[in-house]
């Protein structure tokens, strides 16, 4: 009970100070317009106006410029740095506010449009919370912007720390992170101010449920969204397969992945197909093996044409050396022996990848013709088991066939 009546006690001393000190400035300026004038105490309020709102914050802005340029110390270094952005916007806003809004005051009081102490003598006097309401619920407001500066701040610290931690997932975790910090505050300042949430939570819960059986697709790409941005199959700039679509990721929301394929054409798959789907990122190693196939004659030599094809694709400025390139005799093909020429290029793209597939077959070609190996056409030979019918098979496609 001591307690309570000290509280109350020491807040009628404010009260009552607060109210001293504003019938001191009204009295001031009332002396000014009647020792001056209005118009000369107008102009005075104007330049004070000025000041603050236009020349005050550059002066401080190049003052502290100044200062960590001279001094240049470390405390000071990292006291500029971790101080949160918004907390200096905050002051300084709420600091150009408060003196604008006693300009405006001392406006009115020098021209006699308002007493300021009788218009405030009741609000200040009284039991009403409103005020006290009011100055909490500015300090929640600027609390939750300079929490939110701060988030943005140690994210992009954390991004800068992992070389793995995407923009996208900076971006997800910075938004649930704000919403987290915002959602609270407005509920904090609801029961500011005395009104139930549980009536609002309620609400909200039939309306979820409403939403969600409205919205299964949408919620279902949501959900996926956020699980593809963590997994993080793929980011922006891979080439990549998703089921029959191919082509490089240019964006990747919590909706849907939009790809650019190879005309030229941009595809949008919703995240619940994205995630459905089996997913080939060519790009992810960084490393991309082709295969192409070439035949020689059965008549060649086989071990001769796979070094003649390693050295030509040796030569190939797209191929990497490491992993090495290899040929592998395949198959019997109806017309030649079929070789298997596999090599690989690094940072796989679709012109790189056809400009070093269309550079091993012009290398391959020049040093089979240099060294005499063929790369027979298709054909086919005809045998038939009788002695007879084999003369006439043989007339029916030879050169006297046309005669």
């Amino acid at each position: 009970m001591q307690a309570t009546d000290t509280t109350t006690a020491t807040a009628d001393r404010s009260s009552q100070t607060l109210l001293d000190l504003v019938q001191a400035l009204q009295e001031s300026l009332e002396a000014l317009a009647s020792s001056e004038g209005q118009l000369v105490a107008t102009a005075i309020l104007l330049g004070v106006l000025v000041l603050g709102v236009v020349v005050l914050p550059a002066l401080l802005g190049r003052l502290r410029s100044l200062a960590v340029d001279q001094l240049d110390s470390g405390w000071l270094t990292r006291l500029a740095r971790y101080t949160p952005t918004s907390f200096r916007g905050i002051l300084l806003r709420t600091a150009q506010l408060t003196l604008l809004l006693l300009v405006v005051v001392s406006f009115l009081v020098v021209w006699d449009l308002v007493d300021v102490v009788g218009t405030l003598r009741p609000y200040v006097e009284s039991d009403d919370p409103t005020l006290l309401r009011t100055l909490q619920t500015v300090l929640l407001t600027a609390l939750a912007f300079v929490l939110s500066d701060q988030l943005q701040r140690t994210i992009d610290r954390l991004s800068l720390a992992l070389d793995d931690f995407t923009e996208h997932q900076e971006e997800i975790l910075l938004r649930l992170g704000q919403v987290t910090i915002f959602v609270t505050a407005g509920a904090t300042i609801l029961a500011i101010w005395g009104i139930n949430i549980g009536g609002l939570l309620v609400g909200a819960g039939f309306l979820g449920i409403v939403v969600g059986f409205a919205a299964r697709q949408t919620l279902g790409s949501l959900i996926a969204g956020f699980v593809l941005m963590f997994s993080r199959p793929f980011t922006i700039g891979d080439w990549v397969v998703v089921g029959d679509q191919e082509g490089i990721v240019t964006n990747i929301t919590i909706f849907n992945t939009r790809l650019e394929n190879f005309d030229g054409e941009f595809v949008i798959i919703p995240n619940d197909q994205v995630s459905n789907e089996a997913i080939t990122n060519r790009s992810q190693k960084g490393l991309l093996r082709l295969t192409l196939d070439v035949g020689i004659d059965y008549d060649a030599d086989v071990e001769a044409a796979m070094d003649t094809a390693e050295a030509a694709m040796a030569r190939v400025g797209d191929i990497v050396d490491s992993p090495p390139p290899q040929v592998i005799p395949k198959s019997f093909g109806d017309s030649a022996i079929v070789l298997e020429l596999r090599f690989w290029i690094d940072h796989p793209t679709p012109p790189r990848k056809w400009r070093a597939i269309s550079a091993v077959v012009q290398e391959i070609k020049t040093a089979f013709d240099e060294e005499d190996i063929s790369i027979p056409f298709p054909q086919r030979t005809l045998k038939t088991r009788g002695e007879g019918q084999f003369e006439e098979t043989v007339r029916s496609v030879g050169p006297e066939a046309e005669d």
